[in-house]
């Protein structure tokens, strides 16, 4: 299993991915429910003994993978965006997509005679 790291960098990882989902680098996510709540069951579990505190672990390791979700769906929908498909292509728009030309009919349109 790897390394959880510090249960402070995860908190603040957190933060980072509410604030992000909120819509801006700029706007505040002190105020929001979820930051809220994450604040408070940090609090609640932190070690106050030199005892081990199973509940505190436990709490981390759900927060750590939680916050795994939410990167790596940030990074989903950003290659989903980037690779994602415009649709049905025309097949001169395919054939100059690979560096090819289609060759041109005789008379403009078609065969007539």
């Amino acid at each position: 299993m790897a390394a959880l790291g510090s249960p402070l960098s995860t908190f603040r990882g957190l933060l980072r991915e509410l604030r992000y989902l909120r819509g801006g680098v700029g706007r505040s996510s002190r105020d929001a429910a979820a930051a809220q709540y994450l604040r408070e069951a940090f609090r609640a579990h932190r070690v106050t003994s030199e005892k081990l505190c199973r509940a505190q672990h436990d709490l981390h390791f759900q927060a750590a993978t939680y916050l795994c979700l939410l990167r790596s769906v940030q990074k989903h929908l950003a290659l989903h965006q980037e690779y994602h498909g415009r649709g049905e292509r025309s097949s001169e728009e395919v054939a100059g997509l690979v560096g090819l030309k289609l060759p041109q009919q005789p008379g403009g349109k078609g065969w007539e005679p």
